[in-house]
């Protein structure tokens, strides 16, 4: 059974200051969603789930329907304010969705097998989907679950603070708890630390960090319905409060109902955070062209 793959695009792109997700930046116009298509179809995906707001779904249809017709499957889910939302918090005020955890609940309905989760705006290396979709295709326990991590010093931003989730892994290379943390920045004196708190606190260059590169088996829907019913309900009145990935998996393995098995990654990753990082990216996917990793075009 080929997994699924959905990809988190219904963000809003406030410090970039735009729609990111559809940004150019290969050679021939491509967005990063493009490189992450193509290494999922060749990885053994079986099919796309796109993650996106009403306004954005017709765009996203135009760009990339013609690319992924005759080459995998492909559907759409709409991540809108009310979408779970129990019916006593109807009405209730917010400029964006409710975040990560809750984008991966309103693809419930067009997700029945095991299935990765993906952000639009990162690229994450053809190594990172081969991991993952062997995994989804060969592992039988429904309670274990699956995260690429990333070295947290191959993803910062010269251009600022990053969010991340910062884990902790057993000897076994299980994750035992991962932490959201939203001002991550490599500081003057050299040293990486979150400003979060009070105080910053310094990370060490190699900490595991989740670049919200997923694998879930479908079972965990339920889970995450309970959740964020629970959490919108305690967080009604918070208009920036957002349903993150990682509580959900911590949520998991904190109450003994699943366990994620962590996967060292070490393709290149880069991502667009702020309006400068764009010609990085520019330069890291030319750079990847020109090595023979991608075709120049990478669409017929």
């Amino acid at each position: 059974m080929k997994p699924t793959l959905l990809i988190l695009a219904a963000g809003m792109g406030s410090r970039y200051g735009g729609i990111k997700q559809l940004d150019q930046f290969g050679p021939n116009g491509e967005t990063i969603i493009d490189y992450s298509l193509f290494d999922a179809i060749k990885a053994g995906f079986g099919k796309i789930v796109f993650i996106v707001r009403k306004e954005l779904k017709n765009d996203f249809e135009e760009i990339f329907g013609p690319k992924l017709k005759g080459k995998i499957d492909y559907d759409f889910a709409l991540q809108e304010i009310d979408s779970y939302l129990p019916e006593e918090l109807a009405g209730v005020k917010r400029e964006k969705p409710w975040g990560t955890g809750h984008a991966v609940l309103c693809a419930w309905d067009q997700t029945s097998v095991p299935f990765a989760v993906i952000n639009a705006d990162d690229f994450y290396g053809y190594e990172g989907f081969e991991t993952m979709a062997k995994f989804l295709s060969t592992n039988s326990d429904e309670q274990t679950h699956a995260m690429i991590g990333y070295q947290i010093k191959n993803t910062l931003s010269e251009n600022g603070t990053v969010s991340r989730g910062v884990c902790v892994t057993d000897k076994d290379g299980f994750l035992e708890n991962v932490t959201e943390r939203t001002k991550i920045i490599r500081q003057d004196d050299g040293k990486i630390a979150f400003l979060d708190l009070v105080d910053p606190v310094v990370l060490e260059e190699n900490t595991p960090v989740s670049m919200n590169f997923w694998g879930f088996m479908p079972g965990v829907f339920p889970e995450i319905k309970a959740m964020f019913e629970e959490y919108s309900k305690a967080n009604f009145d918070a208009p920036k409060a957002e349903f993150y990935i990682p509580k959900v998996m911590s949520h998991l393995i904190d109450t003994g109902k699943g366990k994620c098995k962590v996967f060292e990654n070490s393709s290149d990753w880069f991502g667009v955070t702020y309006p400068e990082d764009k010609p990085i990216v520019v330069d890291a996917i030319q750079n990847l062209v020109k090595a023979g990793k991608y075709p120049e075009k990478l669409w017929d």
